[in-house]
């Protein structure tokens, strides 16, 4: 009999990446077992958020510390993004997000999020 250890792949958005960070959302302690892959955009969204809370110290000091797989950002990946963007218009989601979910599928990797957005959207892992 043939055993296979297939492990999933997932696409970790910023929200997941500060969850995880964080280390204060016990939902999170199963994927750090997992590479980080994201985008450079997402570490510019959370290098953002560090900087607005507590300053460039930290943010820098988060950036430097920082391990991930980035992928990378093509024309195809852009205009597939801004075309996912508009035909979900309804639902608001961030160019960033867009351009996650976009990689995340192009990849085949499932796209880890908390943003309720999401919730309800194909290859979505949700996890709040």
């Amino acid at each position: 009999m043939w055993v296979f250890n297939i492990k999933m792949t997932y696409f970790f958005d910023s929200y997941a990446i500060i969850e995880m960070d964080n280390g204060i959302n016990p939902s999170y302690k199963g994927f750090q077992e997992f590479e980080i892959v994201t985008s450079v955009l997402n570490i510019g969204e959370i290098y953002q958020l560090i900087l607005r809370k507590d300053g460039k110290i930290s943010a820098d000091e988060w950036f430097d510390n920082s391990n991930f797989k980035l992928l990378e950002i093509t024309p195809e990946i852009i205009v597939g993004a801004i075309y996912f963007r508009h035909i979900n218009k309804k639902i608001d989601l961030s160019l960033t997000d867009c351009v996650g979910y976009t990689l995340s599928l192009k990849h085949n990797f499932k796209f880890l999020t908390g943003d309720g957005q999401f919730e309800n959207l194909a290859n979505v892992e949700f996890v709040k």
